[in-house]
């Protein structure tokens, strides 16, 4: 008798652990998967994951981690199947529709991410939401449609709208969308001292090319030291690969405070979570030849862009000499308006108007803002104070004030 009730408490104890185990959280278990995946333990996270989808086949939100947790390993195909159920399983979940875009561009299927957008449009109607209207600019965008691009997502800019690498993706549609522009600016400097005021006017044109990018030639002139002086330089932005782009910049003047012959080059890459990265090379020949190495690290952060820039100017003789910039701007309304602050020792060397070879220390700093008045004209304003080291006991103060205007066509 005491076998039987051993053994069929056995029995029971061992149907209930089944039944335990049969019935689960599925809400549980896509936390511990999530957290899996997002630790990159994909194998692991996916298993968790198929436990719950054997039970609820059409758990739109364990779809959606597993086809996006195939995407982040470049298994697009695989990827696909479940964001595809996803999609037929909560055909009015946008996270669906959103995760299935993203993958698409990634393995550049763009015909597919049409007929998916499509989809997308006749699930909500009238009522889109704006990160499926961001993926439709995107789509534009990767066609080189950036018009069309910019007329959707600026709206979405405008009101708010925040994702990963928006303002980024702003400054990319400016910069592929300016086509034809002239502009000018006028720059007042005045000295602490018996320096007479230097003023200096320039003037420019843009357009754009699919070789060179943005092309803009300028003209540059300027009375100081009771002299006139003229500057010619030409720029090129063009494009390298999907995430970067270049700027050339070569020039040259007959007047002694401006170089003789200038030439620059950068290269942008574009990274992740609205990071940037730059290294370049500037020559600036003045009276003596300047080499300069530069680079810098940027970050789009919600509507700010944060930038540091490191020059290192090497010398045989006296070492290498370094400079740094720190540059803040705030964007408003679109990714043109915005207010910035400037903060550095030394002199950039994409300042074309001093001699660096003629400085041994300098503190600055600057405000200005930008406003873009209409599609067609632009206008801003900067404002700015320099104390520069001639020599060891001889200083300048310098107060600058800089206006402009452009006007597109």
């Amino acid at each position: 008798m005491k076998k039987l009730f051993i053994a069929v408490f056995s029995l029971l104890v061992s149907t209930h652990s089944l039944m335990a185990q049969d019935s689960f959280d599925p809400d549980e278990l896509l936390l511990q998967a999530r957290e899996l995946i997002f630790s990159k333990k994909y194998i692991e996270g996916r298993k968790i994951a198929y436990r719950a989808l054997d039970k609820y086949p059409n758990y739109a939100d364990i779809l959606i981690l597993v086809g996006r947790s195939y995407a982040w390993e470049g298994k697009n195909d695989s990827a696909n199947i479940y964001l595809e159920r996803a999609i037929v399983a909560s055909p009015t979940y946008s996270d669906g529709y959103v995760a299935y875009l993203d993958n698409l561009f990634w393995s550049e299927n763009y015909t597919k991410a049409d007929e998916i957008l499509g989809r997308a449009k006749s699930s909500f109607g009238t009522s889109i939401p704006d990160e499926i209207i961001y993926r439709e600019s995107r789509l534009f965008y990767y066609r080189e449609l950036y018009k069309e691009a910019f007329e959707l997502v600026n709206p979405l800019f405008k009101k708010g709208f925040k994702t990963e690498g928006m303002l980024g993706y702003m400054k990319n549609l400016e910069r592929f969308r300016k086509v034809n522009a002239v502009g000018a600016t006028y720059d007042y400097d005045t000295f602490e001292g018996a320096i007479e005021p230097w003023h200096t006017w320039s003037f420019y044109g843009r357009t754009r090319t699919k070789l060179t990018g943005a092309l803009i030639a300028r003209v540059t002139q300027s009375a100081r030291f009771d002299n006139f002086g003229t500057l010619v330089e030409l720029d090129a932005y063009p494009s390298i690969g999907k995430n970067g782009y270049a700027y050339l910049n070569v020039g040259g003047s007959g007047a002694s405070f401006f170089p003789k012959f200038r030439f620059g080059g950068s290269y942008f890459h574009n990274l992740e979570k609205g990071w940037e990265l730059e290294g370049g090379y500037r020559y600036l020949g003045f009276s003596a030849v300047t080499h300069i190495i530069t680079g810098s690290v940027g970050k789009y952060t919600g509507n700010w862009w944060l930038n540091l820039r490191l020059n290192v100017i090497p010398d045989a003789t006296l070492g290498a000499s370094t400079s740094t910039q720190f540059t803040a701007r705030y964007y408003f309304k679109t990714a043109e308006d915005f207010f910035s602050i400037q903060l550095g020792t030394g002199v950039s060397p994409d300042e074309e108007t001093r001699d660096q070879s003629q400085l041994l220390n300098s503190y600055r700093a600057r405000i200005g803002y930008q406003q873009l008045i209409s599609p067609k004209f632009m206008i801003y304003g900067f404002t700015g104070y320099s104390r520069d080291e001639l020599s060891t006991d001889n200083f300048r103060n310098n107060l600058n004030l800089s206006l402009g205007f452009e006007y597109r066509f």
